[in-house]
């Protein structure tokens, strides 16, 4: 009896779904807007779309507010059945009724699912640096005035020949196989042109900036990995800019108040911090730029010499210390107060990947690990020390496959991008800057470490 009841039931639902008659008053279209939204949660789309239907006419005569209810359901209906055309043309309906009735609500998360469908919250980041190409795509969510992102792929593509410009009369095959192994990824997302973003980097802007010959070539075989595409590539980066968005790729909008950044690059180390004081909705980016890096601390310390490696381990020493008291008293001290306020320190740039992995391989993938002094005091001597016990970290604490095969991966790929020399250049810098924060500065100042790259 039971089963037979409940038979019953399941075909009148069908008899109702299937030949109820259009609704003749706001009440009963109602009900059967009511039912077609259990419907869709047994996966009854189509029948749950017979109903709406049904139902639509009756609420576009009495109704503002069930017509785009209605509407609503019925995109997200057609949704269901994989129909996006369709299930979009329902809900843009509905989010512009509901911005008539200014239910604002209702119309932000109408917009939210419209983004979704259509991949507008999704964008796509290149950046074109001295020694690799990097990519991030990203999905973005508004919240509380501000769009929170969420990172959906990152991949950081080293330049086998060192820096862009060691070959640029060549082939520069390398650097566009690169390149559209960036877009290839980017298409699988279906990200349209205008939310994908190239840029070059500013040590690459100020390198072609003293170079008219380089920059002309790298521009015009640069395009040639773009065929048939309106992509364009912003050479227009300042170093500014670049800090700016660094900072906010890297440090979560909820930490701005109390967190800076820092990304220590190859010909610099840039970075800086927000100041919300003029309310949550504006802010003010103070940038840091300083023209230190681990490639241009290595032409200071040879000083177009070519050190044996204990000459090169001393003077690094001496030509590092002087600079960090140089520069972290005079400037930090009389300018970017607003870095005494931030006990935090978020840290970027290839040193401080090769730290985490190296030291922590076991935390491959993370996404912030928290350095310690130790930590950066064990890093500088072993890579003034032992530089080999260093970059062969043991990986028996490694024991999920996926994370070992990351970490495999990071340390191939350091090796490609970081000498020993750019290394203990790197190390030393790195201890200089913590320290400096750590007394000058902030005395109780922690370090984390975002691994993301700029995405804007």
């Amino acid at each position: 009896m039971k089963r037979f009841l409940i038979l019953f039931f399941v075909l009148s639902c069908w008899g109702f779904t299937g030949f109820a008659q259009k609704a003749q008053s706001l009440h009963q279209a109602i009900r059967y807007i009511k039912l077609a939204n259990t419907l869709r949660e047994v996966d009854k789309s189509d029948a749950a779309i017979n109903l709406l239907q049904r139902a639509l006419p009756a609420t576009q005569k009495t109704s503002l507010y069930w017509e785009a209810v209605t509407n609503e359901l019925l995109g997200l209906s057609y949704h269901d059945l994989h129909d996006t055309t369709t299930a979009l043309r329902y809900l843009q309906r509905a989010g512009a009724q509901y911005l008539k009735l200014k239910y604002v609500a209702s119309a932000w998360g109408v917009n939210e699912i419209i983004r979704n469908l259509s991949n507008k919250n999704l964008y796509a980041g290149i950046q074109i640096g001295l020694s690799s190409i990097k990519l991030a795509i990203l999905k973005t969510k508004y919240e509380t005035d501000f769009y929170e992102k969420e990172i959906k792929s990152i991949a950081d593509i080293a330049n086998p020949s060192v820096t862009l410009f060691a070959d640029a009369s060549g082939g520069f095959r390398a650097e566009q196989d690169a390149l559209r192994a960036c877009l290839d990824s980017i298409q699988r997302y279906n990200i349209p042109n205008e939310r994908v973003f190239i840029v070059l980097s500013n040590d690459v802007r100020e390198e072609l900036a003293r170079n008219s010959d380089s920059r002309r070539k790298v521009y015009d075989q640069l395009s040639r990995a773009l065929p048939n595409s309106n992509l364009k590539i912003d050479t227009s980066m300042t170093a500014n800019r670049e800090a700016e968005l660094f900072t906010t790729g890297a440090i979560p909008r909820k930490v701005w108040p109390t967190t800076s950044a820092l990304d220590l690059g190859k010909s610099s180390t840039i970075g800086g911090y927000f100041d919300l004081a003029t309310g949550p909705a504006s802010k003010t980016f103070h940038g840091v730029n300083l023209p230190f890096g681990t490639s241009s601390l290595v032409a200071q310390i040879e000083a177009k010499r070519s050190l044996n490696m204990d000459a090169y381990k001393k003077e690094a020493q001496r030509v590092i210390k002087a600079i960090s008291d140089s520069v972290f008293t005079n400037r930090f001290n009389t300018s970017n107060r607003g870095l005494q306020q931030r006990n935090t320190v978020g840290v970027g740039g290839d040193i401080v990947w090769a730290l985490v992995t190296y030291l922590h391989p076991e935390r491959a993938g993370f996404t912030a690990v928290a350095l310690t002094m130790d930590d950066v005091e064990r890093f500088k001597r072993l890579a003034l020390t032992d530089y080999r016990e260093l970059v062969k970290p043991n990986l028996n604490a490694v024991g999920d496959p996926i994370a070992r095969n990351k970490v495999e991966k990071d340390m191939a790929a350091l090796q490609n991008q970081l000498t020993e020399k750019q290394l203990i250049a790197g190390a030393l810098w790195l201890e200089s800057i913590m320290k400096a924060y750590s007394t000058v500065l902030v005395p109780s100042a922690s370090f984390s470490f975002e691994m993301r790259i700029l995405a804007g």
